[in-house]
């Protein structure tokens, strides 16, 4: 007998589309700015770019956390 995921994070990446986008933007972003901190010195130009690749990670997380509490709340996707 198979033993069924019962943790949405665990579900939702394999049926719903959109939070299959968001991780994959998520995952982008996270890449980015590893890349942009393996710079010994960063400019003004590359914190800024730092800041900004930071606010755009959270606002996915907090869209994949809203999908999960819809999900998890049976309200239906907007």
């Amino acid at each position: 007998m198979a033993i069924l995921p019962t943790n949405p994070r665990e579900i939702l990446p394999e049926l719903d589309i959109e939070y299959q986008r968001l991780a994959q933007e998520h995952s982008q972003y996270e890449e980015e700015l590893q890349n942009l901190t393996k710079s010994s010195y960063l400019n003004s130009e590359d914190l800024l770019q730092q800041i900004k690749l930071k606010k755009l990670k959270l606002r996915v997380k907090d869209q994949m956390e809203q999908i999960l509490w819809r999900r998890a709340h049976g309200q239906p996707d907007s």
